[in-house]
């Protein structure tokens, strides 16, 4: 099972960004895929989450500002991420559950700067 994120990066507050997550390896079509985060000396928390028949479930700190979709085709799972604020500085991870473990990303880096 491979993981691979991409889109991260340094936006000024206010602006947007959209990670993107490419699965291999799993039955992608079915399973619930969602992004953490996690900032320098904390936890690692969920941010959103979308089963494979669509469903999202959001922290309630970005309900509103981000948004997870998925393409069954491309094997994609996306975060965009609009009207960014300092405080979702982090490293964000894509992630799902296969039998028995959890499987994480590489992890991106997103700053957002005031």
């Amino acid at each position: 099972v491979q993981l691979q994120a991409s889109g991260g990066g340094l936006v000024q507050a206010g602006g947007s960004l959209r990670l993107s997550c490419k699965a291999s390896g799993i039955t992608f079509s079915t399973r619930t895929m969602a992004w953490y985060r996690q900032a320098p000396g904390e936890q690692r928390d969920l941010v959103a989450e979308i089963t494979g028949g669509g469903s999202t479930n959001y922290a309630d700190s970005v309900k509103g500002r981000f948004t997870i979709s998925r393409d069954n085709v491309k094997r994609t799972v996306n975060l965009q991420m609009d009207s960014l604020k300092p405080e979702d500085t982090a490293v964000y991870y894509c992630t799902t559950l296969v039998p028995g473990q959890r499987v994480w990303g590489q992890g991106t880096q997103v700053t957002v700067s005031s």
